[in-house]
Order: structure tokens, then sequence, then C-alpha cells
């Protein structure tokens, strides 16, 4: 099992906090989600300067996305030597494709590839949820040698699609004469969902 910090965000980088927790804790890897940064960024007041930076006129969307970037790459940076001890098995920071485009296979996939360049770090993995239409996009990421952290699985049969999909995308991304090996997503089983049902 690895454990993972599941608030990535400037405040935790800046603090020292992440850095503390992987030394102390076994934190080995870390994700975030669009609801979890807004939070930090409207609460943790470290922000504001990069903020005052960008032009009067920017929309909210075009702060917050460099903003998440900036922190996503900081995070993987931390988390690169653990990335490198293991080999590629962990070490991990999971950025999220927006939730508007949960059932659009093509937008995420664009989204993904998006991001995946824009981060631009070997220990990034794309989140995706396992819906239908996130299904595709998974397969079509993984085939071009994207990795993803699939969530939004809720039963044994749906873990198993997932799966079904990585390997077809791995099948597809060899066929092109890709290397496989550096693609190592996961799927990650929403414990804190069942935990609030019960």
């Amino acid at each position: 099992q690895s454990v993972w910090y599941d608030n990535v965000a400037r405040p935790a980088v800046e603090s020292g906090l992440l850095a503390r927790i992987m030394e102390e804790d076994g934190v080995t890897g870390g994700t975030s989600n669009p609801a979890i940064f807004a939070k930090n960024l409207e609460e943790s007041g470290v922000y504001d300067e990069a903020i005052r930076a960008f032009p009067a006129d920017a929309t909210p969307a075009q702060i917050f996305e460099p903003l998440w970037i900036q922190d996503i790459q900081a995070a993987c940076d931390l988390m690169r030597p653990e990335y490198e001890r293991t080999h590629g098995r962990d070490g991990y920071v999971s950025l999220e494709v927006s939730p508007a485009l949960a059932h659009d296979a093509p937008g995420t996939v664009a989204a993904g590839l998006r991001l995946k360049a824009a981060v631009e770090r070997k220990n990034l993995l794309v989140k995706v949820p396992a819906t239908r239409a996130g299904l595709t996009a998974i397969e079509a990421l993984i085939a071009q040698g994207c990795s993803v952290n699939v969530t939004l699985m809720f039963s044994l049969a749906h873990v198993n699609a997932v799966a079904q999909a990585y390997v077809r995308g791995l099948q597809r991304l060899v066929e092109a004469g890709g290397d496989p090996r550096p693609v190592k997503s996961v799927a990650s089983l929403f414990l804190s969902r069942v935990d609030t049902l019960v």
C-alpha cells in the first residue's frame, strides 16, 4: 500500500508540511481536485500576491488553472526522488480534468493531454472519472502514453471495466510502437464515500 496526501497545494508545499509528512509519515504520493484547490485559493492567503500579478481583466479560469498547475509542478518535484527510488512505482501527484467534462470523452482526452504538456513532469497522473465517456478517454489517454488516476468507481464490475480500458490502452500504445513501461496508472477506490455512507 501507498499513503497519498489528498490536499496537495501551495500551503502544504511552502509550509514544509508535505515534505514533513513524506519524511515522518511515509507519504509517497499526492492528489488534488478543483474543490480542494479552490478552498486553498480562497482561504489560505498565500496566493494573494500571485493573483495580483495577473491582468486586471483576467477571468477566474485564467487565474485558477495556471496557479493550480504551478502547485502540482512543485509537488511533483518534491515527490520526484520517491518516483526515481521506486523506478516509477510511486511518487506521483494527480491533477484532475474538469468535472464538466465527465461525459465528454474527446474533451477529456484533449484536456488530459493539455494538462500533461503544461505540467511536464514524468510523475504526473491525470485524474479521470470512470464514467462511460471516461472509460473511453482513459483508454485513449493511455494509448498516447499518458498515465492516469481513475476515480469514481463503486463496484467490482466498475473496477474491472477500468482495468480492461487500461489494458486496451497499453495494447494500442504498443501497437503504435510506444513504450508502455512509463505508463503507471492507478485506479482509486473512494473509501471515504463508503465511510460517509456507513
